[in-house]
């Protein structure tokens, strides 16, 4: 596999109050044949993380409009599980109407924060989304008592498949993480069976997290992308690369990912948080580059 860099698409100006930094996590759903909505987290002065989109035409050479000029989503209430911030996990229409599945972030004192899985439905009529519920839709639990992360979803067989983030315990550092990726089912896409099943774990020397999954289904087999970092002696996020013949036995291929740092520029420190999908008969990716989407989305196409 690999991909070709086609260049940079966005990032904030520092314009907008809520929107002065970053375009973190991007994912895309179709607005209209040709034309992709681009959901993004961004942050505020005070490093709060808020929900934005722009809108990209393939038609037109991704030309860029429709950035949102308000939050699709903000930060929860004080004490609630999102107070500190909220961000793009997985979109998804079901019934006419968006689910947007987030994370939702509390900053802590004995460990750096707490992640959890929450859940906003969109309003058709206003374009925002609405929390489904004030509590998280995935909370810590026995199978997951530490933190939980970006989920990625598929609809298929009459039941809801994710993949989603999980520390395996914390320490005094980030670094001491051991965050991996697990596995939940669901008949309706609200309540969760989980089992603690780890189906992507850590293997590369001194590496200490997985994030932000990306899962589609192609006829061969299930094919996942993926943030790690602290391989070997590279400390920043590369894009991973695993292939699955059912969804939950994967095999890490990350040599095969085909991209990676550039020499220069935007994305020369690293590259993450992938999104991929196909229009016209071939496969894209959105990504972030440099300092966790500080830097922007930029998109490249697959070659071979």
């Amino acid at each position: 596999m690999r991909w070709k860099k086609l260049g940079w698409l966005f990032a904030p100006d520092g314009g907008i109050p809520w929107m002065k930094s970053h375009a973190a996590n991007p994912f895309g759903v179709w607005l209209e044949p040709g034309v992709l909505r681009i959901y993004f987290t961004c942050r505020d002065a005070a490093q709060r993380s808020h929900v934005a989109s722009i809108d990209a035409d393939l038609e037109r050479d991704f030309a860029l409009g429709g950035l949102s000029n308000e939050p699709v989503l903000a930060p929860g209430p004080p004490g609630a599980f999102d107070d500190s911030g909220c961000a793009v996990g997985h979109v998804v229409r079901v019934a006419g109407r968006l689910r947007l599945y987030y994370l939702g972030w509390n900053l802590k004192v004995t460990v750096p924060w707490l992640n959890t899985i929450g859940l906003a439905i969109e309003d058709p009529k206003t374009g925002r989304f609405e929390r489904y519920s004030p509590a998280p839709l995935l909370d810590r639990s026995r199978q997951d008592p530490f933190s939980i992360s970006y989920p990625s979803l598929l609809h298929e067989g009459g039941r809801w498949r994710m993949w989603y983030g999980s520390n395996l315990r914390w320490g005094s550092e980030p670094e001491s993480m051991q965050h991996v990726i697990k596995y939940a089912e669901s008949r309706d896409g609200l309540r969760w069976r989980r089992d603690g099943r780890v189906v992507v774990g850590l293997s590369h020397r001194n590496e200490y997290a997985l994030s932000k999954p990306f899962v589609l289904r192609d006829p061969d087999c299930y094919r996942m992308w993926y943030s790690y970092r602290g391989c070997d002696e590279v400390t920043t996020y590369r894009i991973g690369y695993a292939e699955s013949p059912d969804g939950l036995a994967w095999r890490r291929l990350d040599d095969q990912a085909g991209v990676d740092v550039s020499a220069e520029g935007w994305d020369s420190e690293m590259v993450c948080y992938p999104f991929v999908f196909d229009h016209r008969g071939r496969r894209y990716m959105l990504y972030n580059g440099n300092g966790y989407g500080r830097s922007g989305i930029g998109v490249a196409v697959q070659e071979s």
